[in-house]
């Protein structure tokens, strides 16, 4: 099956080449076949690969394919490496990307054909890059993918690019995303410096003799990539404009591709964080303070993909979390978890703004149970998945996560337990606001509410079941020794590293009353959530005070604006007015206007006048005599 293992991106990348040069002439039912086609022959091509990789005594495959650099003793190879780690994300990203490319067939009817055939061309590139990325067998192939993924989130946000707020949001996103990005390109360098190789093999194996500051300033610059793309403090604020794309397309950003990519990669190089504990608290302290900060902001936002792309930030938070208290397993798992239900939430989020006439102010909602049954039960289950309730998905991974804190730190356990009740509450303050009470929109709205076609609502069915069993493959050994079978499954990849001094020793009872009290809490917030908002008035004035400040985000983009965006606009400015303009052009345009005074001056000297060149010749001569005098003088 190796051998096969290139059609995995060669077939969505093949996609991307018939939708994209063939926009103009293709029928929207060829767009479908092929844009669909090529990602579900992708998905079924990972799952032949996963059943190989999963087999009793697999080892890691590592498929040259060419010399990618080959100069001056540098050897860099387009390599694939499939293992557990990158089987595993194979499965997700092409199984959540099916789906998303499904919905979308419903989702996008309204397109011309030539746009909409570009939007699967854009689809299916994204996903090929986050495929590249996921398969390369070194540092290298890696960030080709890690590109093209920027690259494609760009192209998608900005979508529809006749509306300047949009542009505006995909250049956010590519911005930020470039700051992140030359981390992750110093870190290549050093690498390459360190050990002369970027082979993950050659990297991880020659890792424990290098210096620990080294290994620090290395997995330092590896984490500031991360941060970029995985939308973590601060670089953190593009992720929620991005939902200016698409809401299908913003499935494929928060769930299934680009900010889990930060994770993988981190995930991915496991060895080399373990060596640095400086960079594990670092990324442990950013991972928490995001996870934090986000909550707190959507717990007042009232535009639906907002409260989801702030719950995504939230969510992301956790998983840095995790990793950086060495539970890096815990971390992939709520990656796959996260993966199921907020591609779940994003897609029902999808299905109600279709049915609201691209409505997504969820104050403007409401009593939409009865409209969307399907829609609503799926959105329900989503929100038990995230809020961490038994036996969805969501709370096996969460719970693994926060166990992992606590044996850290308590500290970390009781901010990840406070973002966690959070959760629970905005999730179902937005699901009460949408689905509970009177209808608030208008009368044209509500007599045209009505459910989604069947392409909409079954990829929502089968996401709404991944999220109820999705997590049983990590079972906790409180229940059941040896059962977390996606620990045993990545245990020759990533390895979950127990702290070297525990602050706390869990015992299974203890454990147990841990999990029993945080599901009360959780159940008190969904109950408050419920007290507050399913009621059929709504007081919807506007927010002041403490509220208006997370409202308004705690103003980061503001300061952003003011401390960053403003006074380089404002060196731009001056630099362009001042030094360009004036100095550079100016010196540029002087020695021009000089050269033309110059030779108009010199010009009247041939007047054409023959007593004029006599009476010159005679000037001259006397001259001459004069030096010639005082000169022998």
């Amino acid at each position: 099956m190796s051998k096969y293992v290139f059609l995995i991106p060669l077939l969505p990348l093949v996609g991307f080449l018939i939708n994209g040069l063939g926009r103009n002439f293709l029928s929207r039912a060829l767009v479908n076949i092929v844009g669909c086609g090529v990602l579900i022959a992708s998905f079924v091509t990972s799952l032949l690969v996963f059943r190989e990789v999963s087999a009793p005594g697999f080892t890691a495959w590592v498929i040259n394919y060419f010399d990618f650099i080959n100069a001056g003793g540098l050897d860099i190879k387009a390599s694939f490496q499939v293992d557990q780690l990158s089987a595993l994300f194979l499965l997700v990203i092409t199984g959540i990307g099916s789906l998303i490319h499904v919905y979308s067939t419903a989702y996008m009817h309204e397109e011309t054909t030539s746009h909409y055939a570009r939007y699967f061309a854009y689809l299916n590139l994204f996903v090929f890059s986050m495929l590249l990325l996921v398969l390369g067998s070194n540092f290298v192939v890696m960030f080709v993918g890690w590109e093209g993924v920027g690259l494609c989130s760009y192209l998608l946000i900005g979508y529809w690019f006749g509306n300047a707020s949009y542009n505006n949001a995909a250049k956010k996103a590519f911005v930020m995303n470039r700051i992140g990005d030359l981390g992750f390109l110093l870190a290549i360098f050093w690498m390459l410096s360190q050990f002369g190789s970027i082979a993950y093999a050659d990297v991880f194996a020659k890792a424990s003799t290098a210096p620990i500051a080294v290994l620090t300033g290395i997995t330092i610059l590896l984490f500031i990539g991360a941060m970029g793309k995985s939308a973590q403090i601060p670089l953190y604020t593009w992720l929620p404009d991005a939902m200016a794309g698409p809401t299908p397309v913003s499935a494929l950003i928060h769930a299934a591709t680009m900010v889990t990519a930060g994770i993988y990669m981190i995930a991915r190089s496991n060895v080399l964080f373990t060596l640095a504990p400086i960079s594990q608290n670092l990324v442990a302290i950013i991972g928490i303070s995001t996870a934090l900060l986000a909550a707190t902001i959507a717990l007042k936002q009232n535009d639906i993909k907002k409260v989801l792309a702030y719950s995504t930030v939230s969510q992301l938070g956790l998983m840095f979390l995790a990793l950086g208290v060495g539970a890096y397993t815990a971390g992939v798992f709520h990656v796959m978890t996260h993966a199921f239900f907020k591609a779940l939430l994003f897609l029902g989020a999808g299905s109600v703004i279709h049915a609201m006439h691209h409505e997504q102010d969820i104050m403007k909602m409401g009593g939409l149970r009865k409209k969307l049954p399907i829609t609503h039960i799926t959105f329900l289950i989503g929100c038990l998945a995230i809020a961490g309730i038994p036996p969805f998905a969501g709370f096996f991974s969460k719970d693994e996560i926060l166990t992992a804190a606590l044996e850290k730190n308590p500290i970390y356990y009781v901010l990840a337990l406070a973002t966690s009740l959070m959760t629970a509450f905005y999730m179902f303050r937005l699901y009460f606001l949408t689905f509970s009470g009177k209808f608030r929109g208008s009368h044209e709205q509500e007599h045209h509410l009505h459910e989604s076609p069947a392409p909409m609502t079954l990829p929502l069915i089968v996401l709404a079941i991944l999220s109820v069993v999705g997590g049983w493959i990590g079972i906790p050994a409180v229940f059941a020794e040896n059962a977390h079978l996606l620990s045993n499954f990545l245990s020759p990849v990533v390895a979950s590293v127990k702290p070297a001094h525990p602050a706390i020793h869990l015992s299974h009872s203890s454990e147990l009353a841990l999990m029993g009290g945080v599901l009360v809490l959780i159940l008190v917030m969904i109950g408050w959530a419920s007290k507050k908002f399913s009621k059929e008035n709504i007081d919807t004035a506007e927010p002041s005070g403490f509220s208006a400040v997370l409202s308004n985000k705690w103003y980061v983009d503001e300061l952003y604006d003011a401390i960053i965006v403003k006074p380089i606009n404002w060196i731009s400015s001056f630099l362009s007015r001042v030094v360009d303009n004036k100095l550079i052009d100016g010196l540029v345009n002087g020695v021009g206007k000089g050269v033309q005074f110059s030779a108009r001056q010199m010009r009247l000297l041939q007047s054409g006048q023959v007593g004029s060149y006599i009476l010159i010749m005679m000037v001259a001569i006397i001259l001459f005599f004069i030096f010639q005098l005082f000169w022998k003088l």
